[in-house]
């Protein structure tokens, strides 16, 4: 843990943490109001899991907070569990943030950490995509003056009509131009002062002085006070639900903070400890839910804004906690003005930069299944549901794939009596086989042979029977799984029960013994298989001649 930590750039670190304390301080307001559980909640997991991922993570300079995509499916948890149990539900939803910290360290001890991100790029952009779609739509109420209406984002489009109707134009005013400000504020003046805290300053003020008598909604009193353990508890009928709520947010977390690792690691030249950044991020929520904040993760503009400030150390995120701390109880009679409506304004413009722009941009040029996949995903993650989506999307995207790895390695399949036309042989390799003049059946096979290709092969045993030795060839055979194992199994038995001869030509050791290792039938022997294809084409011919 240690060595994320040293003094070597101390006035770096503490710049970063800093900078980054500035730019979190309104993202952890706009955040906790957007989950329902207010401003305190964004505060308490901001701090909490800013600071335990900070000690424990793997990642030195990453910056972990609440971010978009984790309050989009902390919100929905929320919504879910309270409507089933009113008493009980908000206690359960911070045991569910609880759960999904315990299945990051299960993730971390596993050493997953490195597989995480290993999904299609079409899925991981489609769900990100639907997040960001989603947190725009659950903003329209707030930014036209009005309460978020029940039933998440079907209900809001649903009441879409009823809330332009009753719009409060003075609060969309106050949303307008903080996104005017979000949006125009020049480049060179954001590399000193963030945007949204910009925003945060200039539209509070011209709400309390141009506003005042306006009833405008705010964000009302900050508690101050150090935050109660939430004990954690569960019910019998919404146990099932509480652990598939807890394993997409965790696993949500794992992905977004290991895209921020890889950012920071291309920025710093370094390289991240994946496994023990997901421990870190576990422990972090943990004990943000313990304590009734929002759950977090590794955050890209916090990450981004501390590497540019000069921080290169864990110290940056302890220092950025340190601050969060002094500005909350220093300011918590100005943050109770903060009108909703800039929240809003605020939580729209992270909503737009969650769309992946690169890829919608593109679209049109990338293969027709990729887009339809990531639209598919992108609109199941709206209207239906973010676990479906992600399942549906993964499953498609992967019989895709594996069926273009089929139909490509199923031309590396050949079943060959007559060499002559064929560079696999060596000349005097090709001389053994047609010696035998056709009575030999030369199978090669190359390349990784997985499931797919299952069906080639048995297309080519047909020929078996007009050949008296058959010899199988897996010398360029860099892998080999389970189902082909067998089919090269039932090869050889069939070519025994037929009355012929059979040799595999087998270098790695691993193939050998997974072919063997997998028969349900004692007619393998070890004599069967030989080094090489010379080798096998010798005791060929002998077979032949002797008959």
């Amino acid at each position: 843990m240690f060595n994320l930590f040293h003094l070597r750039n101390i006035r770096g670190d503490l710049l970063g943490g800093l900078t980054a304390a500035i730019v979190s301080l309104p993202l952890a307001l706009t955040f906790g109001v957007a989950s329902g559980l207010g401003p305190e909640a964004g505060l308490y997991g901001a701090i909490l899991v800013g600071l335990f991922a900070a000690v424990f993570g793997g990642t030195p300079t990453l910056i972990s907070e609440p971010t978009g995509p984790m309050t989009v499916i902390m919100t929905a948890v929320i919504a879910t569990l309270i409507a089933a149990n009113p008493e009980n539900g908000l206690a359960m939803a911070f045991t569910v943030v609880m759960m999904a910290g315990v299945f990051q360290l299960i993730f971390g001890a596993l050493k997953l950490g490195k597989y995480v991100t290993l999904m299609p790029y079409s899925v991981v952009s489609g769900f990100m995509s639907g997040i960001g779609c989603i947190l725009i739509i659950m903003q329209l109420a707030p930014a036209l003056g009005q309460s978020s209406p029940s039933g998440g984002v079907i209900g809001t489009l649903a009441e879409l009509p009823n809330l332009i109707g009753n719009i409060s134009y003075i609060e969309f005013t106050l949303f307008a131009a903080t996104l005017a400000i979000l949006f125009l504020t020049p480049n060179k003046v954001k590399r000193y002062v963030p945007a949204q805290l910009i925003a945060l300053v200039l539209v509070s003020i011209a709400s309390v002085m141009l506003f005042n008598e306006g009833d405008i909604r705010r964000i009302g009193e900050v508690s101050v006070s150090l935050p109660s353990i939430v004990i954690p508890t569960f019910t019998q009928d919404q146990w099932q639900v509480m652990i598939v709520d807890a394993l997409v947010l965790g696993m949500l977390g794992c992905i977004d903070s290991m895209l921020t690792s890889v950012i920071a690691d291309n920025l710093t030249r370094s390289e991240h400890k994946s496994n023990k950044e997901l421990m870190g991020q576990g422990v972090g929520n943990i004990v943000s839910g313990l304590f009734g904040g929002l759950p977090g993760a590794g955050a890209t503009m916090g990450t981004v804004v501390n590497i540019q400030s000069g921080a290169q150390t864990a110290w940056s995120g302890v220092t950025r906690v340190f601050v969060l701390v002094v500005a909350v109880f220093g300011a918590a009679s100005l943050i109770k003005e903060i009108p909703l409506a800039l929240l809003a304004g605020i939580a729209v413009k992270v909503g737009i930069d969650i769309l992946d722009w690169s890829f919608i941009k593109r679209a049109h040029r990338v293969s027709w299944q990729s887009t339809l996949i990531m639209y598919a995903v992108l609109a199941l993650t709206v209207l239906v549901d973010l676990m479906i989506a992600v399942g549906i999307g993964l499953f498609v995207a992967n019989i895709i794939i594996i069926e273009k790895l089929s139909r490509s390695q199923s031309k590396q399949i050949k079943a060959i009596s007559d060499m002559d036309d064929i560079t696999v042989l060596e000349p005097k390799e090709r001389e053994l086989l047609n010696a035998a003049k056709g009575q030999i059946l030369y199978f090669y096979l190359s390349g990784p042979m997985i499931f797919g290709v299952s069906k080639a092969l048995a297309r080519e045993r047909a020929a078996i029977k007009d050949h008296k030795v058959v010899v199988i060839d897996l010398t360029d055979v860099s892998l080999i799984d389970d189902t082909i194992s067998l089919s090269i199994e039932n090869m050889i038995i069939e070519v025994l029960e037929a009355g012929k001869s059979v040799f595999v030509v087998c270098k790695l050791e691993a193939n050998k013994q997974k072919i063997i290792g997998m028969q349900g039938s004692k007619s393998l022997t070890e004599e069967m298989f030989v080094e090489t294809k010379e080798q096998a084409l010798c005791l060929a011919n002998k077979v032949i001649h002797k008959n």
